[in-house]
């Protein structure tokens, strides 16, 4: 019994006394905007008739099905197209904002709204990526997400907080106006408006702590209340992701084609799915190749939530997947669905690998430049010899670069 409660005791401390996965955080929030922020861009020329105006699902029928399920979007405030403009550069920009790290307590939510409003206002518009995007776009504002490689994090260590500067206060500021008017016109439902209110609130006590308490008491309660909704949003984000593989491999065990291993034949063979002919015909006509991709696609999906206790077996079953959804980008033409997948996918890589890949990605960023010696002719002197050293070391700060 002194041993188990001794373990809980740990596992508690552990828990709650800090942001576990900080890395694994931080790759699902780039991954994720960044794959919005992508889509949205390609999407950039057709936005109209997938999510305005001049879209085939009207803002009547829009409105009759939030009705019914009471989902959640701001486009249905207003049928301009000024509005409509006005949300999805707004959608744009929290993109962007959220993939660097800037201000990411209120640009995680201002990214939230602008998923949620989007594909809600056309549910039609998707290829399967978009469900996991709005979920994974919920969670994140629950996460601190940008304790390593964002701007927060490079502001923290050259101010002393992520707080520092009147950006947010501006941000908050705007989006309690935003609140406001959502509630005073009853556009929010009774759950919606419990929870921004909720997250508005929480927000704003963290700053006012933030900048006039940093290290009293109520900070660490609020950073242990943090941790622990931190842990708890990584934690859904991994059920959710063995849950996604969990119900396709036991799906397609079900079916016939699957039990046969030809189910990878015939969407080879459809003119939506097939970005490059000849590649797809070539493929299509191995039959054993055929059959061992769609055995093995179903037993990598079945395996992988029960090999999460034994790490290089979860190792090789992950890059396994991500090479899996890396082909179904490039022969059934759904990169937006396979970059969405290959971010949650990264929940579960290693801590030692991320940490290489940003020790490799920031020495690349601040190697020195190689400047080439101009050529001497025969006739110039010789340059002096170098100078023993003095022993005077240079200024440390500038060799930290940007952090």
């Amino acid at each position: 019994m002194r041993r188990a409660r001794a373990r809980l005791a740990r596992a508690v401390a552990e828990v709650s006394g800090q942001a576990l996965g900080p890395y694994q955080s931080a790759v699902v929030r780039i991954g994720f905007a960044g794959t919005w922020l992508f889509f949205l861009l390609r999407e950039f020329p057709h936005r109209a008739e997938l999510y305005g105006p001049d879209g085939p699902w009207s803002l009547d029928l829009a409105q009759r099905l939030l009705d019914s399920n009471g989902a959640f979007t701001v486009l249905t405030w207003s049928g301009s197209a000024l509005w409509f403009e006005t949300v999805y550069a707004v959608a744009v920009l929290a993109s962007a904002g959220l993939l660097l790290g800037w201000r990411t307590r209120a640009t995680s939510v201002v990214f939230m709204i602008g998923v949620l409003s989007l594909q809600n206002r056309s549910v039609f518009m998707g290829d399967g990526g978009d469900n996991v995007i709005h979920l994974v776009a919920i969670y994140l504002v629950l996460t601190r997400c940008a304790q390593v490689w964002s701007l927060d994090a490079r502001r923290a260590r050259r101010r002393g907080s992520a707080t520092a500067g009147a950006a947010g206060p501006v941000l908050w500021g705007a989006l309690g106006v935003v609140f406001a008017h959502g509630a005073a016109t009853g556009r929010f439902g009774p759950g919606w408006l419990a929870a921004f209110a909720a997250v508005w609130v929480a927000c704003g006590l963290w700053w006012l702590v933030d900048r006039h308490e940093p290290d009293g008491e109520a900070r660490a309660v609020l950073d242990v209340l943090a941790n622990l909704l931190h842990n708890a949003g990584m934690l859904v984000i991994m059920v959710e992701v063995c849950l996604i593989y969990a119900t396709a491999g036991w799906y397609k065990i079900q079916g016939s084609r699957w039990q046969d291993g030809t189910a990878l034949y015939y969407p080879l063979g459809l003119d939506y799915f097939t970005p490059w002919p000849a590649l797809s015909a070539l493929l299509a006509g191995s039959g054993t190749l055929v059959m061992l991709l769609s055995y093995g696609t179903v037993a990598v999906q079945v395996a992988f939530p029960f090999t999460l206790f034994n790490r290089r077996i979860k190792n090789v079953l992950l890059v396994l997947m991500m090479l899996e959804h890396a082909g179904i980008a490039v022969l059934l033409g759904l990169p937006f669905f396979s970059l969405a997948m290959i971010a949650a996918d990264a929940v579960f890589l290693p801590t030692g690998f991320l940490v290489w890949l940003g020790a490799r990605a920031a020495a690349l960023r601040v190697a020195p430049r190689v400047v080439r010696r101009p050529e001497r002719s025969p006739a110039a002197p010789s340059p002096a010899p170098p100078r023993p050293e003095t022993g005077i070391r240079p200024d440390p700060a500038l060799d930290r670069g940007t952090g």
